[in-house]
């Protein structure tokens, strides 16, 4: 492509793509800014590292990060992990598979907050689950399931929201596997565990890359979930952010609001590497 077409590409993007990489840009250039005690919006503005050393000193900082990790990771894994054989399943046509697909992807249109409420619902003391324990006999009485020190309940949300999203990425890479490569191993007798770790997950990695991603990044942030049914003696990075916020403490905020922006990018290279070491080499074999 010569020189000018580029430009010709390039003037083309501009209206879309570099307004977005403008406005992006700027909104974390100011977060950053913040973060160092500039851009104060209720007195002077100074650069100092004053921000933080005291949100970097608190333990609560520390456990923050550990626990939104915990989140963000074990929900990626468990969304892919589950969306995987439901795209096998689905990836050749059958009578109601459209039907099936479409249920699947429910939760897509679904608000989180909606279904945190009715998640609550559902494990509250006299909630449903337990009615059906206690009537199944296997619980003599109803079990407090509600803010669960573990945070399972915000795992089963994140899982439940994020699966289909992860199923609607790997649907189509897993379709677009010839059936011929797949009879060959087959032929060749390799099992089914073999099958997907030498062929599927490696010819689908990208999308499995693009999907372990952006669930990362929306679990690792995420604030209702968390806010209503997570542990009341734990708090992720987003509500450690809103609580500076709500306290009108907008630098502090910000060093956390900058802490999972950095969080993100690492996370997203760390996962993309690591899908690449065990999947993508092979591919490449």
């Amino acid at each position: 492509m010569t020189l000018g077409r580029w430009l010709q590409v390039i003037l083309l993007l501009i209206p879309g793509i570099g307004l977005v990489v403008f406005f992006m840009g700027a909104v974390v250039y100011i977060a950053i800014a913040q973060s160092f005690g500039l851009y104060n919006l209720a007195g002077e503005s100074g650069f100092s590292f004053e921000f933080w050393t005291d949100v970097t000193e608190r333990k609560v900082y520390w456990r923050s990060i550990r626990y939104s990790l915990y989140i963000g990771l074990i929900s990626a894994f468990v969304s892919v992990a589950l969306a995987y054989p439901l795209a096998l399943w689905l990836r050749k046509p059958f009578p109601g598979s459209f039907t099936v697909s479409a249920i699947l992807k429910a939760p897509l249109l679904v608000h989180g907050l909606v279904a945190a409420f009715l998640f609550i619902n559902v494990i509250a003391y006299h909630g449903l689950f337990n009615q059906l324990m206690q009537g199944l006999g296997i619980w003599d009485e109803p079990r407090r399931l509600q803010n669960d020190r573990h945070a399972f309940g915000v795992l089963i949300l994140q899982a439940w929201k994020n699966m289909p999203f992860a199923l609607l990425l790997l649907t189509g890479a897993v379709q677009a596997i010839s059936d011929d490569v797949l009879n060959a191993a087959r032929d060749m007798g390799a099992g089914a565990f073999a099958r997907f770790r030498r062929i599927i997950a490696p010819l689908s990695v990208s999308a499995m890359q693009a999907a372990l991603v952006i669930i990362f990044i929306n679990a690792l942030a995420d604030f209702t979930f968390q806010t209503i049914v997570g542990p009341t003696n734990r708090q992720s990075l987003a509500q450690y952010m809103v609580f500076f916020r709500d306290s009108g403490r907008w630098h502090e905020a910000a060093v956390v609001g900058v802490t999972l922006m950095g969080l993100s990018i690492v996370g997203a290279v760390l996962l993309s590497l690591l899908t690449h070491m065990v999947f993508g080499k092979r591919r490449a074999r």
